[in-house]
């Protein structure tokens, strides 16, 4: 059982050089009762690749998902506010502030 739900979803765009990039993560539980960290990332529109990691305790998934929110951020990577964000089903509805993480 997560204590509480971690998504996030990103955009980096720089229109010079034509790039409209994306990335996403949560953490959830599977049928099986493990914890994943799935993590899905390509060009703005396009499904992208996912990638899932599994773990067998919260404190690991959230650490990786920590991690990876920090290089993303220092990359260049930001939120996207949810009232312009187009409609995606796939996109995470809670978005995490990086600004907060540090």
């Amino acid at each position: 059982m997560i204590a509480q739900p971690y998504q996030l979803y990103v955009e980096r765009k720089d229109h010079a050089k034509n790039m409209a990039r994306f990335y996403a993560m949560s953490i959830e539980a599977n049928l099986f009762g493990e914890l994943c960290l799935t993590r899905r990332w390509g060009r703005i529109g396009a499904k992208g690749q996912t990638l899932i990691h599994h773990f067998e305790r919260e404190q690991d998934a959230v650490a990786l998902f920590l991690d990876l929110t920090r290089q993303k951020h220092a990359r260049g990577y930001r939120t996207k506010p949810p009232a312009t964000r187009e409609s995606d089903s796939s996109a995470p509805s809670t978005v995490i502030e990086l600004g907060a993480i540090r």
